[in-house]
């Protein structure tokens, strides 16, 4: 019943949206409709080559922070302004403190030089983090979460060097440290994966980064077109002050569709998988769902629900506008996750996940958008998430 009603809710919309592509509308973000009502200039008359700047203090929700305080913002500008394939560069932070006591601040670029010929990625960030963890393996259920308290830091950087045209070699650090690890609330009376597998209060990885990069997109923030791949080698160095040795391997995809061909629909498609290849990593830092760079895999449930040595994970999402102006816009998602059972008595086959969503034009010439999505996995799982800019 409920995958009828999202399939005739799906198509109907379609139908609606695929009709209104076909007319030309004035496009509008949310500084415009503050300037109407203001009676001031609409940001329409902004050059869209000048630095694009986007902010917004809010409250979210999601099942991994429960209700929490954002101010984020982000910044795309050009670097270079002549070149016809030329790419936006970002840069973009935030402040979160949630129900739970956490608090993030991350600061993220992707900046690209002149050219096209250099691009430097930075991913840093701080986190203060109860959260929950769960039992792996087979029959593992949503009661078997317990909140395990830490604090963490994440600095990984890489600079990109040209091979050809959006084909880029990298190489990077990267730093993981946690420290004050402390389960909160385990059960009483049940050895947990978590106390199996083995805890330091304090644990690091530290060692270099190889990299090698495709990225015909021209727009990270709202990808129209191109496709986005990465492979990322990773040795962990106890020599470079890490807790151990190990290695990990990840290989990520992305792709953008104009769905039907000729509408400003987009069909987004990610791929990312996340193999330990050696080693024995801290369980805080084995692949799980919600635990990429972006932190936005798995919706449709609570972050780290499933973890393992190895992760396969696939997304596909569409993408449309309801007004015709571009100010909101809505989504449909589904995903699968799968993971090894080298650690633990492994998980049953593919994991589903799908759900939908809200999008509002917050920076038209930058294409930042405010998503609010609920998603929904099996054993009842569901919950809302919101973000400033697309989530891949």
């Amino acid at each position: 019943m409920k995958n009828s009603f999202l399939l005739s809710f799906f198509l109907m919309i379609s139908g609606i949206v695929i009709g209104q592509n076909r007319r030309v509308s004035p496009q509008k973000d949310i500084m415009d409709i503050v300037g109407g009502v203001l009676n001031k200039k609409a940001s329409k008359a902004k050059n869209p080559l000048k630095p694009q700047f986007s902010a917004l203090p809010a409250a979210g929700y999601a099942m991994h922070t429960g209700w929490g305080g954002i101010i984020a913002a982000n910044l795309a500008f050009y670097t270079d302004t002549l070149e016809a394939d030329k790419k936006v560069s970002t840069l973009s932070t935030n402040f979160t403190y949630t129900q739970y006591r956490q608090a993030i601040l991350p600061l993220i670029a992707n900046i690209w030089t002149k050219g096209n010929r250099f691009n430097i990625n930075i991913d840093n960030r701080f986190i203060k983090y109860p959260s929950f963890i769960y039992n792996t393996g087979k029959g593992s259920l949503s009661s078997s979460g317990y909140r395990v308290d830490y604090k963490g830091l994440k600095l990984h950087q890489t600079v990109f060097a040209s091979l050809q045209k959006d084909v880029y070699l990298g190489l990077g650090y990267y730093y993981d440290g946690i420290w004050g690890v402390k389960e909160m609330d385990p059960p009483a009376g049940v050895v947990t994966s978590f106390q199996s597998y083995g805890y330091e209060k304090k644990e690091a990885a530290s060692g270099p980064v190889f990299r090698l990069l495709h990225d015909s997109r021209l727009n990270t923030l709202n990808a129209q077109n191109g496709w986005y791949g990465i492979i990322t080698y990773r040795p962990v160095l106890q020599s470079l002050g890490s807790s151990s040795n190990w290695q990990s391997l990840q290989i990520e995809g992305r792709k953008y569709l104009h769905f039907p061909s000729g509408s400003k629909n987009i069909l987004a498609l990610w791929s990312h998988n996340w193999f330990t290849l050696s080693g024995k990593p801290p369980f805080l830092m084995l692949p799980s769902n919600g635990w990429d760079d972006s932190y936005n895999s798995g919706r449709g449930y609570i972050q780290g629900r499933y973890r393992d040595r190895n992760m396969v994970y696939m997304e596909s999402e569409y993408r449309f506008n309801i007004s015709q102006n571009g100010l909101i816009g809505a989504v449909v998602f589904a995903n699968l996750q799968n993971y090894s059972s080298s650690m633990f008595k492994g998980y049953q086959g593919w994991i589903p996940g799908g759900g939908m969503g809200l999008r509002i034009k917050v920076n038209k010439q930058s294409g930042t958008n405010v998503c609010i999505d609920y998603g929904f996995g099996r054993d009842g799982s569901r919950g809302f998430a919101v973000n400033l800019g697309e989530l891949f």
